[in-house]
């Protein structure tokens, strides 16, 4: 109860994120916004650790965990991060959401693969759903761009292979990381919310180390110095709504199974349509068919996070349509 209730904060803060993340990618770059949102998280994981007297956990974990949070960071903070961000600044939060969600179907195949975990009739429709929202989004015609009045209707027009490319590359990341979060806290055996916040701490010093050589380079530094006020306003509020949903996050996988937990944050994209509605509907594509492709994304991922026998208990189903729900691989 309490993983899935951490999640869905998680899913919150997430949402404003991306809507925050959009505004900054409009004036500034991925680089700057890295620069700022990489290194931002280390003190807040810091201090958060020593208040709640987490930081003793350190010396608890062994090899093969501190490597695998290395690992989820450099993945999840570095390439993750850097494909999200070019993916929303060619073609918006609202279009990236949904091929993004789709890191949730690689996430639940290698929680088969490597966690034990299984699958079930409602979470291959979850899945089925999943992939059909950017299928749907397609068919706008602002993004198809089937008529000139339609595309002029949107303040800015959407680079689709470019933002395609990187949603895809960002879904892969994000796809991959949560198993190796949860991983690392399986080899502890009994893992609380306190693992969860040292483990995103160790997960953004990684990161931040990976992004310290990059600003090695003189011209990259100034490039990162160079940033406007403006995009450094939003980055900034970026970086500090990230870090509180990363730890959210964390402290999810650190007592709850993957399973759950990352159905849970893929409803960030409620949170995300709303918030981008009262913030970036300049900057986002807003017809029917995009939120159309929202809506059936987002039904998809609350199928997935459904507990079977829940929905036996509500709809109460004659027996042979129990006996198939039940079912389960492997």
């Amino acid at each position: 109860m309490l993983g899935g209730f951490l999640a869905l904060l998680a899913a919150a803060t997430f949402g404003l994120n991306a809507v925050a993340t959009r505004r900054g990618v409009l004036t500034g770059t991925v680089a700057q916004g890295l620069a700022i949102t990489v290194p931002i998280a280390v003190p807040i994981f810091f201090v958060v650790g020593l208040t709640t007297d987490s930081l003793g956990i350190l010396s608890e974990l062994p090899i093969k965990s501190l490597l695998l949070l290395g690992i989820a960071g450099a993945t999840h903070f570095i390439v993750g991060r850097y494909a999200n961000y070019r993916a929303t600044k060619a073609m918006g939060a609202n279009l990236v959401g949904p091929v993004v969600s789709s890191s949730l179907v690689l996430t639940l195949i290698l929680a088969i693969i490597f966690l034990d975990e299984v699958m079930t009739p409602l979470r291959v429709v979850g899945i089925v759903l999943i992939a059909l929202g950017p299928t749907l989004m397609l068919r706008s015609p602002a993004i198809a761009r089937k008529t000139q009045q339609s595309v002029t209707k949107i303040a800015f027009t959407p680079r689709l292979i470019e933002g395609y490319a990187f949603g895809i590359i960002c879904a892969i990341a994000f796809g991959t990381t949560p198993i190796f979060i949860r991983s690392a806290f399986l080899e502890l055996g009994e893992a609380n919310v306190g693992h969860g916040i040292v483990g995103g701490l160790l997960s953004y010093v990684v990161a931040t180390a990976l992004l310290g050589l990059y600003l090695l380079k003189p011209g990259n530094l100034r490039h990162a110095l160079s940033i406007d006020r403006n995009a450094g306003k939003w980055f900034l509020l970026t970086g500090l709504f990230v870090c509180v949903s990363q730890m959210l996050r964390f402290m999810a996988l650190a007592i709850a199974p993957v399973s759950v937990v990352a159905p849970i944050i893929q409803t960030s994209g409620i949170f995300r349509t709303i918030f981008g509605w009262f913030i970036n509907r300049k900057h986002e594509v807003f017809d029917a068919w995009v939120l159309l492709g929202v809506a059936v994304a987002i039904v998809g991922t609350t199928t997935l996070t459904i507990s079977t026998e829940t929905v036996i208990t509500v709809i109460d189903p004659p027996q042979y349509i129990s006996e198939f729900l039940r079912w389960h691989w492997p």
